[in-house]
Formats: structure tokens, C-alpha cells, sequence
């Protein structure tokens, strides 16, 4: 085992004092109460009390005017690109630093991923480079941008924030902008997060959430629809409930929809957690204060601080290795492992994987740099307990 591994070790040990999983939930509220109510009354499936809530809940708190709550993130970014009509044979800009969801949704509609880098200040789409690549490859004069090399319609961008750290937003809102291209944020790991004072999902033309285990809050599985957007909200609504027509007993549909709305029993357990958010979110900050005083001055490493434009949740903290102890990353990852704190680098970078390694891509150097580097830690909120700000 080398000296970085040490270092790194016994920096988390000064933070963590029992082992520790990557991330898991806190059911501190009234979790068992409110699925319990689903329970009694025979409320469990879509149709219940707890979603319209949960809903309404993720409106107050995020500012986005309408919430549509699905049954996963994946399902709630594969209508969004639906929506904005992403079709088959369409490119997605979308990055390669990503989980692969981000670009199995945009296979779902048969369009083809074009992969983009990111910038190591956020972890997030890097705006400056995008631009640059696509005055190189895209003409955009004709009223649809087209790719010149594959003659494809690039029809989106979707950008994500990084364990749960903002994208630089308004530059990359200028790229879309002047290339006419909508954006979809997928902020499946960004709730609590802000961007210059504003809640992740309200820069885009539609946003998505996850409600996974993993996530800060969690329904067990969930996801939701953002948009400010009332004419997508309703379609958005109608196309997740399997496009079903109104009416007191026909079942009639007028297109071809999704079973994709979140039961009421996810919904209560998601309405307990939002309650308990904002202590959550403080837990969070304060795990990460403490990882970062923990490994400040330490040579060989560095503790990812939130850029200084944005308010993090923190949502999975990480760590960057410096890139001439790089190589030693999975000697960190076996050292922490074996003292039981979970750890694991960041995601294969998508252009890497089998099923994507043909798609477009601009220069992809400082996402593979990251990979190398890059390690997440415990992040779980109980982990803050007992800690000092």
C-alpha cells in the first residue's frame, strides 16, 4: 500500500468513527405513519392523496411552478426528452461524466447520445469547450442544428449536476441559446442544491429529480418532472398517466403513453422525507465541512468543494487526486474498503462503455483525467451526528 492510501485512510478516520456505506436513508419522520395510511385505506397505487402532496411539496421547495412525480428519474428524463421532441435518428448532447441513465434515456427514443466534456471546477458540462465544439461541427443556419459530420439533427442538451453540484448554468444557457437548442437539466442528484440563489430545475425547459434509495431524499424509487412550462406540465401529466382521456368509466387513450406515474405508497414515504429535508441538508453540509478540514493540507489530495457560485447539497462528497498519484486511486479504494468505508470511483465515462463507444464526441480529456482521479466517500447524513460545525 503506498503513502496516498495512508493519507487518505487516516484523513476519513478523523471524520468517520464506526464503518460506513457510501449512502443510505434516514427515516427519522413520519415514514411508518403516512405508508401505514396507504395501508389502512387501500390507497397504494397512483391514485391517492400522497402524490398531488409530494407534488406540491417539491414545488414549494424547489420554486418550480409544476411538479409531475413519476416512477423513476429515468422515466422522468426519457418523457422530458420526449416532450421537447427528441425523436429517432436526433442527436443529445449530453455529458460523459455521467450515470448511465442520462444516455439510456436518450436511446429510449432511438436518438443517439453525442457526448461532451465537463470542467473539473463543477464536474458539470464545460460550456466554453461546448461552444467551441459546436461552431466546429454543427450549423445551425437553417433553423434546426445539424451535426456536418453524421447529418443528424442535434435536438437537446441535457446537463447534470454532479453529485449534486450545479453546472455553470447561464453560459451554458447562452451555448443553447444561440444554437437553438432546449436544455434539460438533470438534477437527479441535486435537490437542495442552488445556482446563484435558484433552486437546480428552473433553468432548463424541463428538469428531472430522483427519488432513489441513494438519493438525499428517497421514495424507494421515484422520480419527477420540473418545468415552469403550464402547456408541458400538462402533457407531461397526460403522456406519464398512459395518455388517458378523462372520463368517469371509459378507458380511452389518445396516443401511444406511459405507465409511468408514482404510486401513492412511494409518494408518503417522499412527503415524510420532505420534511425532514432541511435538517437533512444540513447534516449533509456539516459532513462535508468536516471531510474538508479533515483533508485540508494533506498532501496528494484535495476534499471537491462546491463551486462558489452555487449552495450544494453534497450529495455524494469526493475527493480528487492529484494527477501524480493517480495511478494509486484503487490502492486508496482497497485501503478505505478494507477499513470499512465505502468507497468507489466516479462512473466509466460513457463514451468508454461498449454500447457507446461509436456515438459523436468532442475532446473528451479532462472527463477521462477525472475518472482517474476522482473517489467518492461515506456521505450519509447520520454520519454528521456528533459532529461540530
Amino acid at each position: 500500500m503506498t503513502l496516498i492510501a495512508d493519507t487518505v485512510a487516516e484523513a476519513m478516520t478523523s471524520v468517520l468513527k464506526e464503518p460506513a456505506t457510501l449512502h443510505e436513508p434516514t427515516f427519522a419522520g413520519n415514514e411508518w405513519a403516512y405508508v401505514k395510511d396507504c395501508l389502512d385505506t387501500g390507497w397504494v397505487s397512483t391514485a391517492g392523496k400522497y402524490v398531488e402532496r409530494f407534488e406540491d411539496m417539491l414545488a414549494a421547495f424547489t420554486g418550480a411552478k409544476h411538479v409531475i412525480a413519476t416512477v423513476n428519474g429515468t422515466a422522468a428524463l426519457h418523457t422530458a426528452l420526449k416532450l421537447i421532441g427528441v425523436g429517432a435518428g436526433d442527436e443529445v448532447v449530453v455529458p460523459t461524466l455521467t450515470f448511465v441513465a442520462t444516455a439510456n434515456a436518450v436511446t429510449y427514443l432511438g436518438a443517439v447520445p453525442h457526448f461532451a466534456d465537463v470542467e473539473e471546477c463543477t464536474l458539470g458540462l464545460d460550456a466554453a469547450k461546448l461552444a467551441g465544439h459546436l461552431d466546429a461541427v454543427a450549423d445551425a443556419t437553417n433553423g434546426a442544428c445539424r451535426n456536418k459530420d453524421t447529418g443528424r439533427r442535434i435536438a437537446a442538451v441535457v446537463c447534470m449536476h454532479t453529485f449534486g453540484h450545479p453546472v455553470d448554468l447561464d453560459p451554458l444557457c447562452e451555448v443553447c441559446a444561440r444554437f437553438g437548442l432546449p436544455l434539460i437539466e438533470d438534477a437527479a442528484e441535486s435537490l437542495g442544491s442552488h445556482y446563484k440563489g435558484r433552486h437546480t430545475g428552473n433553468h432548463g425547459r424541463l428538469a428531472i429529480l430522483s427519488f432513489n434509495g441513494n438519493k438525499t431524499v428517497t421514495t424507494g424509487g421515484g422520480g419527477a418532472i420540473l418545468t415552469n412550462d403550464r402547456a408541458l406540465a400538462a402533457e407531461a401529466r397526460h403522456l406519464t398517466t398512459t395518455a388517458k382521456t378523462p372520463h368517469q368509466w371509459e378507458y380511452s387513450h389518445d396516443r401511444a403513453g406511459f405507465n409511468y406515474r408514482l404510486p401513492n405508497l412511494n409518494a408518503a414515504l417522499g412527503c415524510a422525507q420532505m420534511e425532514q429535508l432541511p435538517e437533512l441538508l444540513t447534516q449533509k453540509r456539516r459532513l462535508a465541512g468536516a471531510y474538508d478540514a479533515a483533508f485540508a493540507g494533506r498532501n496528494g489530495v484535495r476534499f471537491f468543494r462546491e463551486p462558489a457560485f452555487a449552495r450544494s447539497n453534497y450529495w455524494l462528497n469526493a475527493l480528487l487526486l492529484d494527477r501524480d498519484v493517480a495511478d494509486e486511486r484503487d490502492a486508496v479504494l482497497e485501503r478505505t474498503n478494507e477499513r470499512q468505508f465505502m468507497t468507489r470511483p466516479a462512473w466509466t465515462p460513457m463514451h468508454r462503455l461498449p454500447m457507446y463507444r461509436d456515438c459523436p464526441r468532442m475532446d473528451l480529456s479532462v472527463a477521462d483525467d477525472l475518472f482517474r482521479r476522482l473517489i467518492n466517500i461515506p456521505s450519509s447524513a447520520h454520519l454528521a451526528n456528533g459532529l461540530h460545525d
